[in-house]
């Protein structure tokens, strides 16, 4: 059980590795630059140098001109707020939801070690699951990755797969034991209700971006006649007739309002936000939200 676990970590990790290093450098960096400038060093002015780079003190010592250099402030903490609830264990297409979460995931790990940032994770459900906190290093991200393949793994188990989703919960401890600027990504499959203080808060204090992970059969149903349903978060379930036009519609038309009520409340909260389905092509869609920074 443990090889093949670190067969599927090693898979997701040459995938992913190679996808941030040819795709996405340069985009991370410029997305998110960092905490801003910081002191390096003085050297004797040049002409073209700004008048206002001089620093004056060094410049009265030595009878000469000097100016102060700075330096990008690189290092950053990025924390990913993880959706582990038991509707991410879901596709129709190429991969489950929870899949294309871990791969989004081990992306955006590897890009952030990369520009040196430290990574952490907040797994949650209806509730905080587990925290790892921010570190650097590849090693670190693997430790990410095998437990991101170990809360996947559970969804093959209805008895250990978390249930329910809450947004309150992962963004109130995120904001508890991460206390100085961060960049934050909730990566999740959008099930459950966005809280508008909860959200204000952290985007105030953070970066924040939400990535939304959906698969096309939570807005359009196959036409196979009499079909069950089951809510994964709440066990509930239902016969619906696929084949009923107007059932179909009404199906179809709640996701939409659902979906378009969510993309106002965070447009109006002036949060990042992007939403991808199971089948597009997940570094497309990171590409557009970075590019939105």
């Amino acid at each position: 059980m443990e090889s093949e676990l670190l067969k599927k970590v090693r898979k997701i990790e040459i995938k992913t590795k190679k996808l941030s290093a040819n795709i996405f450098a340069g985009q991370y960096h410029s997305a998110f630059k960092g905490k801003g400038m910081a002191f390096s060093e003085v050297r004797e002015y040049n002409y073209g140098d700004e008048i206002r780079s001089i620093d004056w003190n060094v410049t009265a010592r030595f009878n000469h001109p000097f100016v102060k250099i700075f330096e990008e402030e690189r290092e950053m903490t990025v924390v990913m707020l993880i959706d582990v609830s038991g509707s991410s264990f879901f596709g129709t297409d190429k991969a489950f939801k929870s899949e294309i979460i871990t791969e989004i995931a081990a992306v955006l790990s590897f890009s952030a070690i990369a520009n040196n940032d430290k990574v952490g994770v907040i797994f949650f459900s209806d509730k905080v699951e587990k925290y790892i906190p921010p570190k650097k290093g590849t090693s670190h991200i693997l430790r990410i990755i095998r437990e991101l393949l170990t809360f996947a793994g559970k969804g093959n188990d209805i008895t250990l797969t978390p249930k329910g989703t809450s947004f309150v919960e992962p963004l109130k401890f995120f904001s508890s034991v991460i206390k100085k600027r961060a960049t934050c990504f909730m990566i999740t499959d959008g099930f459950g209700k966005f809280d508008d203080a909860s959200l204000r808060i952290t985007a105030r204090k953070h970066d924040l971006s939400i990535i939304n992970v959906r698969d096309r059969r939570e807005y359009t149903l196959p036409n196979i006649g009499l079909m069950q349903i089951k809510d994964a978060e709440s066990n509930r379930s239902m016969w619906i007739d696929t084949g009923d036009k107007q059932t179909v519609r009404r199906f179809s038309a709640f996701r939409q309002k659902q979906d378009e009520q969510m993309q106002m409340q965070l447009q109006r909260l002036g949060i990042d936000n992007v939403t991808l389905q199971t089948s597009d092509d997940y570094i497309k869609a990171l590409m557009k939200l970075f590019a939105s920074k």
